[in-house]
């Protein structure tokens, strides 16, 4: 096999350079000189994430698509902490990201199963107020493109960054209660009978019918003591636009206003 360099990241102070080959090891290289330092052996497959240490010029992340995450002293070859991806069930998960945090004493990765992994210092109870699965009901819903060649949201016809906030969902597509609904900005404020979604009946592209959230309750524009929902508006003009456009000729159809977002209008 050919080696090939697959990932490369400087240290803190610039001192020293890793790069990453296809053989699974990493190289560890003085900047100035060119000099190979060290060979760090550990991964046993591709890495692609290499992150240096905010402030720590010492310290590099490294983590592949075998699941493994190492923090290593580049300065003398060793390793410093090492944590395997395993998913109970379904093996090990490739590990896609990670960043550390501005203070260096946490960091977070994302793999390829959709968890989120947090570490870092101290207790893990202010993530215990979340719940274990966290999608919005409009993740992997299918867009089109419209005679304008814009996306729309195939079930609402709408633009998605129009759409109302979306609900957050298990990965089954089940909502989670409401105190959960307000995190999602836009609903910070909104009443528990309007964090509440409208669930359906829906026949995916299989041809399967699955119970998925449809719709959602608006706020009733007329009800005493609540703000109007600009966004709500938009989405309600550029709707009625469409159906005027649809009943005329395009030309002649009335514009209404865009709120000054300049959206593009849709044929």
């Amino acid at each position: 096999m050919k080696p090939k360099v697959t990932m490369i990241a400087w240290n803190q102070n610039d001192n020293y350079v890793v790069t990453a080959v296809n053989n699974h090891l990493l190289k560890v290289w003085n900047s100035s000189t060119g000099q190979l330092l060290h060979d760090l052996v550990g991964h046993a497959d591709e890495v692609f994430v290499l992150e240096t240490h905010p402030f720590d010029c010492r310290i590099m992340l490294s983590a592949g698509h075998d699941g493994n995450i190492f923090i290593w002293d580049i300065t003398k070859g060793t390793k410093t902490k090492h944590y395997f991806n395993m998913i109970e069930g379904q093996g090990h998960g490739a590990v896609f990201d990670c960043k550390f945090s501005p203070d260096g004493q946490h960091f977070a990765c994302t793999d390829s199963h959709g968890h989120l992994l947090i570490f870092g210092f101290g207790c893990s109870r202010p993530y215990e107020k979340i719940p274990d699965q966290m999608f919005f009901h409009t993740d992997y819903r299918p867009l089109i493109r419209d005679s304008n060649n814009y996306v729309l949201d195939e079930q609402t016809q709408q633009a998605p960054h129009l759409m109302p906030p979306p609900f957050l969902v298990d990965v089954d597509g089940n909502p989670h209660p409401t105190k959960y609904q307000r995190l999602v900005p836009g609903r910070e404020n909104c009443a528990d009978e309007h964090l509440i979604p409208q669930l359906g009946y829906v026949a995916t592209s299989d041809g399967e019918v699955v119970e998925q959230v449809i719709g959602q309750q608006t706020v009733d524009q007329d009800e005493p003591g609540l703000e109007p929902s600009i966004l709500d508006g938009m989405i309600r003009q550029l709707q009625l636009e469409q159906d005027q456009r649809n009943g005329a000729d395009q030309e002649s159809a009335p514009s209404g206003p865009q709120n000054g977002e300049g959206t593009p209008r849709r044929g």
